[in-house]
């Protein structure tokens, strides 16, 4: 897959990053998921060799898999521990199983900093990993900051009578360099009871050199909940103890409140008395904010995954049909429907969904070269995630009922759909003709039932049907958010014609699935439709060998397989001049693009959409 482009650290400022695992194939997709952040990755297959690296290098970041057969991941984080030089390095669980709450005690006691479940979202991965390497940097350039503060300090008293104006100069010099990078000076005499600030400190507590420093205004700056603090730090100061390390909020004079890191030393006289402590402030408001927008993310995706698997179950339990055949159609038809809707809502990080696109996914089946005309026009509007569900569940069954019983079941039936936003409502008109004489139900079906529920749900929403002799009309009136412009969908075949050497799928398919109720429903379905499909093959290595060895008519591939790319079995089918079709997850824009001319598919797959691109001619892309 392709990653998301991320600004790529400077050789020259790279951490190191510890993956350990038994599986070189999940090593190998964390390698990948992690590349765009340009740290240093090692990887480890063992525990032994993960406490081999820790010896030889200092690490930022350790992902370990939970469970290993040596040595369990709980058991290596305690090792790790025990050990002063790597008490402080941040290590995060990658689980397959189901964690429950004592288990996340269990890591957490071990030493852990943070979870992260399987599958593995690459871009929660990559966040929850830099924010860690990021503190590991900031607080590496903290502590290079505290050695060269406390020794210009020496140099400082030891230097004052001989060379002030120098000294002043050289400070100033500091304090714009730490004030380019969020940092401030400061220091306190305990002979004067006086404070002092450079520019970089005044700037991060938003106050200008008029700001009279006191003990009494700084103990105002600081926020209530973390005067304790602070306190505890200045007050566990000792000869033998004289630095400490502390994040805390302040509250700037406009009531804006930022979280700041704040290190600093104490410095002592002959006799042991403190005689003075010097510390430099880092303002980390934005990591803070990285770290609370990942958990709520994290509590979101984990919301959002049960509600969809409830909405299933909700639509298994009630679909009704005569037949078995009927009744797994009408299934798969829904669940497509909110796979769709969810790719959409993923493509704009679950802020809305555009109904024009949901217009355009629902009605593709129906719009192709000598069907049924259908119409569609209205501006770009966007809905809520939810109203978005709601809305395509409703399309869907619509464009259903049509395809049975109304327009689009007759030759010569014809589909409009128009759509506006009046008073901040969706306002769309569904409307049929040219297909048999309609009549109102006797009876509301389950897909009636649906509309209804769906519309009800959502604020203000609702649905009239008006059951014209010519053809159904429907006007749905729901919520929705600001119009975006206008756009119109043309009539004509989806896709592009490609260029190249036309290829056919002949009987003999090359099945290769790692998910093993996907592939035995694949295999199933290819049985029914008359081809001869293999075994499903899970692990790329057995899949390339059956392709070098076998004679294959096509291929249908999934696109990840336990964390490895398919693209080698795709090169090698290229050669062999086989045809293929991409199963995925994932959103087109992850193909890689050496093969994005090749035709794909989304999961949940649509049945009637595999049978008809394996009965169709492909069109295999020129090699350069």
């Amino acid at each position: 897959m392709n990653a998301p482009m991320t600004a790529p650290t400077s050789p020259g400022d790279q951490v190191n990053v510890l993956l350990v695992d038994d599986q070189p194939g999940k090593l190998l997709s964390y390698e990948v998921m992690l590349g765009p952040l340009g740290e240093n990755l090692i990887k480890a297959s063992s525990a032994k060799e993960a406490l081999e690296h820790l010896l030889k290098s200092d690490v930022a970041v350790i992902l370990v898999d939970v469970c290993m057969p040596e040595l369990d991941g709980f058991e290596l984080a305690r090792m790790i521990r025990e050990h002063p030089r790597f008490e402080r390095i941040a290590i995060i669980f990658i689980s397959a199983i189901h964690v429950t709450e004592t288990d996340y005690l269990k890591g957490y006691d071990a030493g852990a900093v943070d979870y992260v479940p399987v599958p593995v979202v690459p871009e929660v991965l990559r966040a929850k990993v830099k924010v860690f390497a990021e503190l590991y940097r900031k607080t590496r350039e903290l502590e290079h900051l505290n050695r060269d503060l406390e020794k210009r300090v020496f140099e400082r008293t030891a230097a004052l009578e001989a060379s002030s104006a120098r000294l002043l100069q050289s400070e100033q010099g500091r304090s714009l360099a730490l004030a380019a990078g969020d940092m401030g000076s400061w220091s306190y005499e305990f002979a004067t009871d006086g404070w002092s600030w450079d520019e970089g400190h005044r700037r991060i507590f938003g106050v200008d050199e008029g700001f009279a420093l006191t003990d009494a205004a700084l103990r105002r700056a600081i926020h209530p909940d973390d005067i304790g603090v602070i306190n505890a730090a200045i007050t566990g100061l000792s000869h033998g103890n004289n630095a400490y390390r502390a994040e805390l909020r302040i509250v700037r004079p406009n009531g804006e409140i930022r979280w700041c890191a704040v290190s600093a030393v104490g410095s002592y006289d002959g006799d042991g008395q403190m005689i003075r402590v010097s510390g430099v402030t880092t303002d980390i408001t934005d990591r803070k904010d990285a770290e609370i927008r990942q958990n709520l993310l994290a509590r979101e995706v984990d919301h959002r995954a049960r509600n969809a698997l409830a909405i299933v179950q909700a639509i298994i339990r009630l679909a009704r049909a005569d037949t078995i055949e009927g009744y797994v159609h009408a299934i798969e038809g829904r669940i497509r429907a909110l796979a769709q809707t969810h790719e959409l809502l993923s493509q704009s990080r679950w802020q809305g969904a555009d109904v024009l696109r949901l217009v355009t996914e629902e009605i593709a089946p129906y719009r192709t070269s000598g069907a049924n005309r259908v119409t569609a026009e209205g501006p770009s509007i966007v809905v809520a995630p939810e109203t978005a569900q709601s809305i395509a569940l409703t399309l869907h069954e619509l464009a259903t009922n049509a395809a049975k019983y109304g327009a689009l079941s007759a030759k010569g039936g014809e589909l409009d759909i128009r759509w506006t936003c009046e008073d901040n409502k969706l306002v769309l008109d569904w409307s049929e003709r040219g297909g048999p004489k309609t009549e109102r139900p006797s009876t509301t079906g389950f897909g009636m039932k649906i509309i209804q529920a769906n519309l009800n749900s959502t604020s203000k929403g609702r649905a009239d049907f008006d059951w014209q002799p010519e053809g159904l009309r429907c006007r749905i009136a729901i919520p929705c958010g600001p119009v975006a412009g206008t756009a119109r969908i043309e009539n004509g075949r989806a896709g592009a014609a490609r260029n190249g050497t036309e290829l056919a799928f002949g009987k003999r398919i090359l099945l290769v699935e790692d998910e093993a109720l996907i592939g035995i429903l694949i295999h199933d379905m290819l049985r029914d439709w008359g081809f001869e499909p293999s075994e499903p093959y899970f692990k790329l290595d057995e899949a390339i060998a059956a392709a070098r060895h076998g004679q294959f008519d096509g291929a249908i591939l999934d696109m990840n397989l336990g964390g490895e790319a398919v693209y080698p079995l795709a090169e090698l089918l290229e050669r062999q001049s086989v045809p293929f079709v991409f199963l995925t997850g994932y959103g087109q824009h992850t193909i890689d693009k050496r093969f994005e001319d090749y035709p794909m598919l989304q999961k949940p797959v649509a049945p009637e959409a595999l049978k008809a691109m394996l009965a169709g001619t492909q069109r295999r892309p020129k090699v350069a």
